[in-house]
């Protein structure tokens, strides 16, 4: 294959700032100013004869060559991390950024992380927890687990792990509650996805009680407000069971519903590392032994 003057500078300026989705953010990740971002794709895009980028009201987007182009840039810029690793002398380690929405990393992934760092030596996995809102490849993850209904633009997703949603409470307000109607009289605690109590009440047969409770973004707050006796949250009881285990949250009602389930996701069209397969294939497993157990 014939090799052109290939513009490595400025096909990695690209790279990034369709990863970063902005100029700015490109320029504080490469460390120079915007001015020298914008100057090397516009050397691309001269030598390409096509746009890359339109700005709009929306912001920086990327045209059909750029969204076609990083995909194999991306996968040749590992390819070649890795081989600068192998030369270094670092052939047995392979890095892998994973994002990992906080609930589940708490209350199912970070008890096991151990046994597969264990099976894995040669894997460097690093962790970063959110709450939720990620975006793999603006923040140079390999993949991210996360929670909902399993359909996100632009990724595939893998279901792991069902999560039914139940209120959870302290042990002196469970004390309170016989039968749902009981919740009327309670703070009920919520989080940004806004139906998930009407959903319950619906399940419980009975009217919704009024929601004025304090709105969260985080499952880990809204349980630790809940075993304060602040209020009764909606929570995946599955990720919560040492609390419950513990006594320091309760389950007073068997009615459950369903928001949504866990899921590894990850770009669509990025190529799959022996660390994420590893890692996958792993996460499939632990699973499979927990709903055997």
């Amino acid at each position: 294959m014939y090799r052109h003057d290939i513009p490595l500078n400025a096909l990695r300026v690209f790279e990034v700032a369709m990863r970063q989705g902005s100029f700015t953010r490109a320029a504080i990740e490469l460390r120079v100013t915007q001015a020298a971002v914008s100057h090397q794709i516009a050397r691309l895009e001269d030598m390409l004869g096509t746009t890359l980028f339109r700005r709009t009201s929306l912001g920086l987007l990327p045209t059909e060559e750029a969204s076609a182009l990083f995909p194999v840039l991306e996968h040749g810029f590992d390819t070649m991390a890795r081989a600068l690793d192998r030369v270094r002398g670092k052939h047995h380690i392979e890095v892998l950024q994973m994002g990992v929405v906080t609930t589940f990393a708490l209350g199912w992934l970070m008890p096991r992380i151990g046994h597969f760092n264990e099976a894995h030596p040669e894997i460097d996995l690093r962790i970063s927890t959110n709450n939720n809102r990620v975006e793999i490849t603006r923040e140079g993850l390999d993949m991210a687990i996360r929670f909902g209904a399993g359909s996100w633009t632009g990724l595939e997703a893998e279901p792991l792990l069902a999560a039914p949603m139940t209120p959870l409470c302290a042990p002196d307000v469970a004390k309170r509650l016989r039968v749902p109607d009981d919740l009327t009289r309670e703070t009920l605690l919520r989080s940004y996805r806004k139906d998930e109590w009407e959903q319950w009440f619906e399940a419980a047969g009975i009217a919704c009680a009024p929601l004025n409770g304090p709105v969260l973004d985080s499952s880990i707050a809204l349980a630790e407000l809940a075993a304060d006796g602040f209020g009764v949250a909606l929570l995946p009881s599955a990720m919560f069971n040492r609390q419950i285990a513990t006594g320091r949250l309760v389950r007073p009602y068997d009615v459950a519903v369903s928001a949504g389930s866990y899921y590894l996701t990850r770009p669509v069209g990025k190529a799959v590392t022996p660390a994420m397969a590893s890692f996958a294939a792993w996460l499939r497993s632990e699973l499979s032994d927990a709903s055997d157990a």
